[in-house]
């Protein structure tokens, strides 16, 4: 196994061959990478959104819950994968491209890492709001990013044209970020007053700050859109199944569509937004990984789960801790200091921010290694 599977895998599939020796003869290598590709979608994908339809019941009633809990929720997950999901960035591009030595690989990753995050930092510090509105797009479009390259690594057939997952990620990304507005915005007004909140001095100035963000024209705006672009892009999938592409795809991504929305549309935001970021979006960019890395891809295409998340954790291991070394730093600048519950949220918020600007700048250019957003010509 050498390569991840992908539209674009012309482009990458010589990544890291002088890790490996020579290669196997074609035929054996396909099979490896098939059934590398098949096991981790099924491990880090299909599984996790069966659990997280069967939590559906528990998250109907965490809205009666005090939002601590939700808190909670979101620190557990984050110790468990969701911090960890980025820790092996500094190893993407050597694992992506033939001619990117290690050295270079770290090096240019923690430049981008180092401007990118100091600059959302440095944002929020300068305008909190606008911070806060950003970093919500920021993750719409990340999330999306993610969803649709799960889609499209696994092969389905129903999103062939650079527009079609465009609206895929519109979607995707606008369901864990958008319906919570929709379905609980005191919840949601309370996590940006605490975002706000620690760069103001004035500890009642964040409630007037963000009230233009709650008014019932943005919820309803949101709320619309997110339907209307929901219907779209699964009418454009069925449309493109009756014209001969394969439904299997097209079916998973109704199904996965419709867990979404009932899970944002019942839980509490804070624990809903918890569950997802480490059941969903981690461990999917976690299997990503483990195919573009040859030692943990041989290991899911031996059905080893064991060695191939073994390696995974042991290369994420060192910035898994610097990503809670960030979260400290954030906290002990903050002016407002860290006092509750959920001035720690707010802080882990910030520090994700800053991460995840330039972990999305890593992300899309192994979607452009991978030709993510390039599906071929003629669909």
């Amino acid at each position: 196994m050498t390569e991840a599977p992908s539209a674009g895998a012309s482009e990458s599939g010589s990544a890291d061959r002088h890790e490996r020796g020579p290669e196997p003869g074609a035929a054996t290598v396909r099979g490896d990478v098939t059934a590398a590709s098949e096991r981790v979608d099924r491990w880090f994908a299909r599984r996790p959104a069966v659990a997280l339809a069967a939590l559906l019941p528990i998250g109907a009633v965490t809205p009666l819950f005090p939002v601590e809990v939700g808190v909670a929720t979101f620190a557990l997950g984050t110790l468990a994968v969701g911090m960890a999901h980025g820790a092996v960035d500094h190893l993407v591009p050597l694992r992506g491209a033939p001619d990117v030595s290690l050295p270079r690989s770290i090096a240019v990753v923690s430049v981008v890492y180092a401007v990118l995050g100091g600059a959302v930092v440095a944002a929020f510090f300068a305008a909190p709001v606008a911070a806060f509105v950003g970093f919500i797009a920021l993750t719409w479009l990340h999330w999306g990013q993610g969803d649709v390259a799960t889609l499209a690594v696994a092969g389905v057939g129903h999103l062939p044209s650079s527009a079609e997952r465009w609206l895929a990620l519109v979607v995707r990304g606008g369901l864990p970020m958008g319906v919570p507005l929709l379905a609980h915005p005191e919840e949601y007004r309370l996590v940006a007053e605490w975002i706000v909140g620690l760069f103001l001095v004035d500890a009642g100035a964040a409630a007037t700050a963000v009230n233009p963000l709650f008014t019932p024209a943005v919820r309803i705006g949101v709320g619309v859109g997110m339907a209307a672009a929901t219907l779209a892009s699964v009418g454009l999938g069925y449309y493109r199944v009756g014209n001969g592409r394969d439904p299997g795809g097209w079916r998973r991504d109704v199904g996965e569509l419709a867990v979404l929305w009932a899970w944002f549309l019942l839980a509490a935001p804070v624990f809903a937004i918890g569950v997802y970021f480490a059941l969903w979006h981690a461990l999917r960019h976690v299997g990503r990984l483990v195919l573009v890395d040859p030692e943990a891809a041989s290991a899911a295409s031996a059905g080893d789960a064991v060695g191939a998340l073994a390696r995974f954790g042991r290369d994420a291991a060192p910035l898994t801790l610097g990503g809670f070394l960030a979260v400290a730093a954030v906290g002990v600048s903050v002016p407002a200091g860290v006092a509750a519950p959920g001035d720690l949220l707010a802080v882990s918020l910030v520090a994700i921010a800053a991460m995840t600007l330039p972990h999305v700048v890593v992300v899309a250019w192994l979607d452009r290694r991978q030709g993510v957003w390039r599906p071929g010509a003629g669909s």
